[in-house]
């Protein structure tokens, strides 16, 4: 098979199951493809434009496989890839290290890491927030121990988050389109959300674009959240309602928010988000590093060698 791997990633080849009949070939995911490349069988694509995967799905005409590196494989559906590929998605390989920004920011918070940002800067020995102190003040998050923590969004990310904000001593609740029990934490649907959000000391949203995900939080939900809440977005950017939590922010009814995702990117440096009370922006930084994608090549590989075979592979991440 020749398979296109992008120079945006260095992938461990004696880790991806190559035959000797494989030929890999490396490509910028920013160029078009070279014509003498329209014959791939497999495209691996990490990092690429829309614009090239559109090129890439109008020119290879016997690709098999596409496997999207992304967690999601919105933009290589969105491509018009030949229907008889399939595609696959990166979901998984990505968990760690956004449930880990996840809780860098909810920590980030709690520990009033910004203000003694400015302390710092002003040279000032702020007191008032070391020595002793109560574990659990009057109106205030200061510690992820017993902090009531809802996950809204709990695929493979928000399982991975919910593991470490439970290591740190809090109540977790996910939040999905199915009640029920899942990996050792109780799940409820969205039409449940209103008996918890007013005991929410942290909102996590992880959930991907859809037209049913189309700003959903906003102001009906942010009221039901008690004033010392703080809420993180390590998700997409399309489901807030920016306007709204702005006006929660500055009106001091939200502890605090913290956004990886906005619904422009890059951020245009006149956007109000930017100046906006209490709120933490990061440049879409929680992903970005596909933990042993190594291992998910290998198995569709090794899936679609069987069913070129004639037998039935099984592929992991389908998602067509």
């Amino acid at each position: 098979m020749k398979i296109l791997t992008p120079t945006s990633i260095t992938l461990d080849e004696s880790k991806l199951g190559l035959t000797d009949q494989d030929q890999l070939v490396s490509y910028d995911p920013q160029e078009n493809l070279a014509p003498e490349h329209y014959d791939a069988d497999v495209l691996i694509a990490w990092a690429n434009t829309n614009e090239q995967l559109k090129d890439a799905a109008a020119h290879l005409d016997q690709v098999k496989l596409v496997q999207a590196l992304l967690a999601g494989p919105d933009q290589a559906r969105a491509a018009g890839f030949r229907e008889e590929a399939i595609i696959a998605s990166g979901s998984g390989l990505h968990s760690l290290t956004v449930a880990e920004h996840a809780l860098a920011l909810t920590l980030n918070f709690i520990r009033f890491l910004p203000v003694l940002a400015e302390e710092q800067d002003r040279s000032h020995w702020a007191s008032e927030l070391g020595g002793a102190q109560e574990l659990h003040p009057e109106g205030k998050v200061t510690t992820l121990l017993d902090a009531n923590v809802l996950i809204w969004g709990f695929g493979s990310i928000g399982k991975e988050t919910a593991r470490l904000f439970k290591a740190f001593g809090s109540h977790v609740t996910g939040v999905a389109r199915s009640e029920g029990n899942r990996n050792g934490f109780p799940v409820i649907t969205e039409d449940q959300m209103g008996e918890y959000l007013p005991e929410t000391d942290v909102l996590v949203m992880i959930l991907p674009t859809s037209d049913k995900t189309e700003q959903v939080l906003n102001a009906e939900v942010l009221k039901q959240l008690p004033a010392r809440a703080f809420v993180i977005n390590v998700g997409r950017g399309s489901t807030v309602n920016e306007p709204d939590l702005m006006e929660a922010l500055n009106g001091g009814n939200l502890a605090g928010a913290a956004l990886d995702v906005v619904s422009q990117e890059p951020l245009p440096a006149e956007h109000p988000l930017w100046g906006t009370k209490n709120l933490v922006i990061t440049p879409h930084a929680a992903g970005g590093r596909p933990v042993d994608p190594e291992s998910l090549i290998a198995q569709n590989l090794e899936a679609l060698r069987k069913d070129l075979a004639g037998g039935r592979g099984e592929y992991r991440n389908k998602m067509n």
